[in-house]
């Protein structure tokens, strides 16, 4: 993939809980009892804000079905309460790499737009917007497009 093909940077959450490790071992082990080779993303975030490189950003991802072929995929660790539910989860320095990481992608595909997972579900009602009902999961648990809005070219991009 070159960076010109690149449409949409997708915020994921590795969907586990905020009191649980989920170290990169984890993850890529998960993705490939999944059937992926690796692990679906192009990068991760710990906790403590380290970032891990993946997969290289020329390859097609595995994070965003109907999505990979024009897109760079992006998970932080954790997205769930200690109780399991949906959940804004990131540490500050979480918060700070994701920032400064995606500052970065978007220094090298500028018209790309930033988007959370659950905002490439389908409208299934037709009105031009994902509502959280038509949501297929929760993920990243935060407003990804509306959070990094500034960052991105105007106007965001159309789903469905």
């Amino acid at each position: 993939m070159k960076p010109s093909d690149i449409r949409y940077i997708v915020v994921h959450c590795s969907a586990t809980r905020a009191d649980h490790p989920y170290p990169v071992e984890a993850l890529e082990r998960d993705h490939i009892a999944r059937g992926f080779r690796g692990a679906g993303y192009h990068f991760y975030i710990r906790r403590s804000g380290v970032i891990h490189p993946l997969r290289p950003l020329e390859r097609i991802g595995a994070h965003a079905l109907g999505y990979n072929r024009c897109s760079w995929g992006v998970c932080y660790e954790g997205g769930l309460s200690p109780s399991g539910e949906p959940q804004d989860t990131r540490t500050s320095a979480q918060k700070e790499a994701l920032h400064s990481l995606l500052r970065h992608l978007l220094s090298l595909a500028p018209t790309a737009h930033i988007v959370g997972h659950r905002e490439l579900s389908p409208d299934r009602n037709g009105d031009g917007m994902i509502s959280p009902a038509e949501w297929r999961k929760a993920c990243p648990s935060f407003d990804a497009s509306s959070e990094y809005a500034s960052l991105t070219p105007s106007p965001r991009p159309h789903h469905g």
